[in-house]
């Protein structure tokens, strides 16, 4: 098992790059975000990579981060999630973004991603929800939320959410900032109050 690799970037294409790594040069591919977060070429770089074995073939992928491979392995775990599309959805969302919309069941944002139809998303958003914590636990305000919006009854900020929702933001981002204000305020405001804290939250983001 390859798990990591440290040399000279050799070379780079859209969604892959070479690394010398003592005069062997190692073929990996990466997401967009990954490939953006490394150093360019000729420069030294280290990646975290997964090595992928099957009967014809041996791939190596790699990421900027161990925490952005730990979200490939586990979005691999979806049926329908192969690696083309694990690296589709890294290149279109951060880790962090990925995490938010999972716990916020946001499917539309896991959607943005190339080759992720409304039920891929929705399966990759409820299979992965009790999931995420074990490499990546959600700050306590930010699960409480999400807890929240799953309630049979709307709550203040599940209210918030959806306002700020339909004034264009995004859910991730509106549930972000709606978790800020709870924080700051209390979790007992009511939905005007959260509505005003948000916005001046996502002004100064």
């Amino acid at each position: 098992m390859i798990a990591k690799l440290k040399g000279r970037i050799d070379a780079a294409g859209a969604d892959w790059l070479v690394i010398d790594v003592n005069g062997v040069g190692y073929h990996v591919a990466c997401s967009s975000k990954t490939l953006a977060a490394l150093p360019g070429q000729g420069e030294f770089a280290e990646i975290h990579t997964e090595m992928l074995v099957s009967q014809d073939m041996i791939r190596l992928v790699g990421f900027a981060t161990v925490n952005e491979r730990e979200w490939f392995r586990l979005l691999q775990s979806v049926q329908g999630v192969g690696t083309k599309v694990a690296l589709a959805i890294l290149s279109t969302l951060s880790a962090a973004e990925i995490g938010n919309a999972i716990a916020l069941q946001d499917k539309a944002m896991i959607g943005r991603a190339n080759g992720v139809g409304k039920k891929l998303a929705e399966r990759i958003v409820l299979e992965l929800k009790d999931k995420t914590p074990a490499f990546a636990p959600l700050p306590q305000d930010v699960s409480k939320l999400a807890a929240e919006l799953d309630a049979p009854r709307p709550t203040a900020a599940a209210d918030a959410v959806s306002a700020l929702v339909n004034l264009g933001y995004g859910q991730a981002q509106a549930g972000a900032a709606v978790s800020t204000a709870m924080k700051k305020a209390g979790d007992d405001q009511p939905t005007e109050k959260l509505i005003r804290l948000a916005l001046k939250e996502l002004a100064l983001s």
